[in-house]
């Protein structure tokens, strides 16, 4: 997150957050404390990082103008206008503020990606929500010290990460219970993967994979799922191990699928494509703040983290990156396969709770059945170049789809 600390909103008086039926008041660990109909529940807030493609407007092909895209940015918006620079020059990425209405959180998505199609507008370029490019590419590392060191130290795998994630953050109180969540979450996080996979295409091939951005993305040395901490000093304690082995530059390059936020007082979920459609993200980030928050009760009832072998969840990662919801996924209870379905539903079993106390269930149970009867992008990005039979074409389709 770069557009400020996901900490609770500051309040003018007890009536300042009044919404409906519901009367935002201060709490003191990163959440917002909401009263409907006169029982409390604690809204933790969430925000979002979306990596976007630059592409050209005319050919569909990725386009290196990152540089000038931010600069148009700059004069329009000033120096909070939220977008940065990312490894490549032919990607963009935005981050949110932190909200706790997932209302508020969709029509700020909407109105960034709006605005990095106008500033793209300007350098003959388009944003595409596309996690990889279908159309083949040429690497453009940005001319920065921390990429170009990363270019030289890992070569060919740098060249490679013309991909584009998403990330969701979700305030915990402190590291400690950061590091329970982390715990906890990590069987769920291959289903999200499943449900966000929106990257088949690769070199101007298909690769078979719902995601293939995962397999790519898993080639840095520190990606993809990780142990049980047990602690905050013991995560702490491993990521330092890592660095001083001299292969990561720094604590930054921890790419686990779910992380501490280096800055900010927020569990850091990393494993999903970014989303076609901007609905499909903010059905992310409340199933991510779902995930949070029953983590978190589950730690302060001493319910201990599943002891899934780190063996096994890569496997499930695998699993949902090829499959998506086509197929079977391995089921984060047992780690044995089950239909795509049933691993959905169980998702949002153990997470209804949480989501209904957010007001969050009948969205996201909507959401839900809605990708489970259309597929995830990665099934619209083929079903449109079925229908056109272009590459080119099903680019362009997606650039429209980005800013529905």
């Amino acid at each position: 997150m770069k557009r400020g600390s996901p900490r609770r909103r500051r309040h003018r008086g007890p009536d300042s957050g009044i919404t409906g039926s519901r009367v935002v008041i201060a709490d003191r660990g990163g959440r917002e404390a909401c009263r409907l109909r006169g029982e409390v529940a604690l809204l933790r807030s969430v925000g979002v990082e979306e990596e976007l493609l630059l592409v050209d407007a005319a050919t569909w092909e990725p386009h290196a103008v990152s540089a000038a895209v931010l600069e148009t940015a700059g004069r329009a918006g000033g120096g909070d206008h939220g977008f940065q620079k990312e490894l490549h020059g032919q990607q963009l990425e935005f981050a949110t503020r932190p909200r706790t209405e997932m209302t508020e959180l969709a029509a700020e998505i909407r109105e960034r990606r709006a605005e990095a199609a106008e500033y793209a507008g300007k350098a003959g370029a388009a944003v595409a929500a596309l996690a990889t490019s279908p159309l083949p590419f040429e690497s453009a590392i940005n001319p920065d010290d921390r990429y170009l060191w990363m270019e030289r130290e890992f070569g060919p795998i740098t060249r490679a990460q013309l991909t584009c994630g998403c990330h969701v953050h979700v305030s915990v109180e402190s590291d400690e219970e950061g590091v329970a969540v982390l715990d906890r979450i990590r069987p769920w996080l291959s289903v999200l993967l499943a449900l966000t996979g929106n990257s088949p295409f690769w070199r101007g091939q298909d690769s078979g994979y719902s995601s293939y951005r995962s397999r790519v993305w898993g080639r840095w040395p520190s990606a993809g799922p990780v142990e049980i901490f047990g602690s905050a000093a013991g995560y702490h304690d491993y990521v330092a191990s890592m660095v001083a082995t001299g292969v990561l530059r720094d604590p930054a390059m921890a790419y686990f699928d779910a992380r501490l936020a280096e800055r900010y007082p927020t569990v850091e979920v990393r494993v999903a494509d970014v989303c076609l459609d901007a609905s499909t993200t903010v059905l992310l980030a409340a199933l991510v703040r779902g995930l949070v928050e029953t983590a978190a009760r589950e730690w302060r009832e001493r319910e201990p983290p599943l002891p899934h072998r780190v063996g096994s969840l890569r496997l499930a990662s695998w699993r949902a990156g090829r499959s998506g919801l086509e197929d079977r996924l391995v089921h984060p209870l047992t780690m044995r396969p089950a239909p795509a379905e049933a691993v959905v539903r169980s998702l949002l079993a153990h997470v209804r709770d949480a989501l209904r106390d957010d007001g969050d269930l009948s969205f996201a149970e909507d959401g839900l059945g809605r990708l489970l009867r259309t597929g995830n992008a990665a099934r619209v990005q083929r079903d449109v170049l079925r229908r056109t039979g272009s590459l080119h074409a099903m680019v362009a389709e997606c650039v429209r789809r980005t800013q529905s």
